[in-house]
C-alpha cells in the first residue's frame, strides 16, 4: 500500500479499518458494532478462559483433520487426472459440479449418513477444501514439460517414481496454490459444520454470543478466526514464493 509515493507498512490498511471501526463504535449507532478497543479488551480476557480454549481445540482438531484428508486425497487424485485422460474424463465433471455447488445443501445428507458428531464436521471441512486442490493439482500436471516425463522413462523410472519425483515436484507451485485456497474454504466448512451439525467449538461460541447479544465477545471470536485463517493463508503464500523457481524451470 502506497500513499503519495511512500510505501506504507503491510498492515496499514488494517490499522485504518480498525480506526474506522473504533470511530463508528464510539458513535453508538447500533449495538451490533461495539468499539474496536472494547472488542480487543474482551478478547484479551476471553482467550485464557476454559470455554475459549476448549472451543479452539475442538475447532482446530476438526479443521486440521479435514484439511489433512483433503490434501492426502486431493493431490493424488488431481495428479492422476492430469496424467490420465480416461480418469480425467470420468472425474472432471463431478469435481466441477461439487466445486460450484452450494455444499451447505449437502450438510443434511451428511448428517443422515454419518450422524451429528465431529466426524461429520471433519467430512464437511474436507469437502469444502478438496475440490480446488484437485483442480489445481490437475492443472499443474497438465502444464508439465513432457520432456521431463520422457527423460524419467528413459532412465527407467517406475510409474510411482515418476508420480512422486516428476509430477508432484513439477506441479508443486499450482498444488500449493490449491492448498492455500482450499485452506480458506476449509475455514468456512468447519464453522458451517459446527453451526449446523454439532454445536461445538467456535460454532457454539458464535451461537451463544449472538443469541445473548454479547457482540463484543462475538466479534472477538470472529477476529481470532479471521486471524488464524489469514496467518495460514500467508504462510502457504510464502511457501508458494519459495518454490516458484520450479515453475520458472518448467
Amino acid at each position: 500500500m502506497s500513499l503519495y509515493g511512500y510505501k506504507l507498512p503491510a498492515l496499514s490498511s488494517l490499522i485504518l479499518w480498525a480506526l474506522l471501526w473504533e470511530f463508528v463504535g464510539r458513535l453508538g449507532l447500533t449495538f451490533f458494532i461495539p468499539p474496536f478497543s472494547e472488542v480487543m479488551v474482551t478478547l484479551v480476557g476471553l482467550i485464557p478462559t476454559p470455554a475459549f480454549l476448549n472451543a479452539l481445540w475442538v475447532t482446530s482438531y476438526a479443521f486440521l483433520a479435514g484439511v489433512f484428508f483433503a490434501i492426502v486425497l486431493g493431490i493424488p487424485i488431481g495428479i492422476l487426472m492430469g496424467k490420465n485422460r480416461i480418469v480425467d474424463e470420468l472425474l472432471l465433471p463431478w469435481v466441477n459440479i461439487f466445486l460450484s455447488a452450494p455444499l451447505t445443501a449437502l450438510v443434511p445428507v451428511l448428517m443422515v449418513l454419518f450422524g451429528f458428531g465431529t466426524k461429520t464436521v471433519i467430512i464437511t471441512t474436507a469437502l469444502f477444501a478438496i475440490w480446488i486442490i484437485i483442480l489445481n493439482a490437475r492443472a499443474g500436471v497438465r502444464q508439465i514439460n513432457r520432456s521431463l516425463v520422457e527423460m524419467a522413462r528413459s532412465f527407467g523410472a517406475s510409474p510411482m517414481d515418476a508420480f512422486v519425483k516428476v509430477y508432484f515436484w513439477a506441479a508443486l507451485p499450482e498444488i500449493l496454490g490449491g492448498v492455500r485456497i482450499g485452506v480458506i474454504r476449509a475455514v468456512k466448512g468447519v464453522i458451517i459444520g459446527q453451526l449446523l451439525i454439532s454445536i461445538v467449538g467456535f460454532g457454539a461460541l458464535f451461537e451463544l454470543y449472538s443469541s445473548q447479544f454479547l457482540m463484543a465477545e462475538f466479534w472477538a471470536v470472529l477476529i481470532v478466526l479471521f486471524g488464524l485463517a489469514f496467518a495460514l493463508s500467508e504462510f502457504l503464500a510464502y511457501l508458494e514464493r519459495k518454490v516458484s523457481y520450479y515453475a520458472a524451470s518448467r
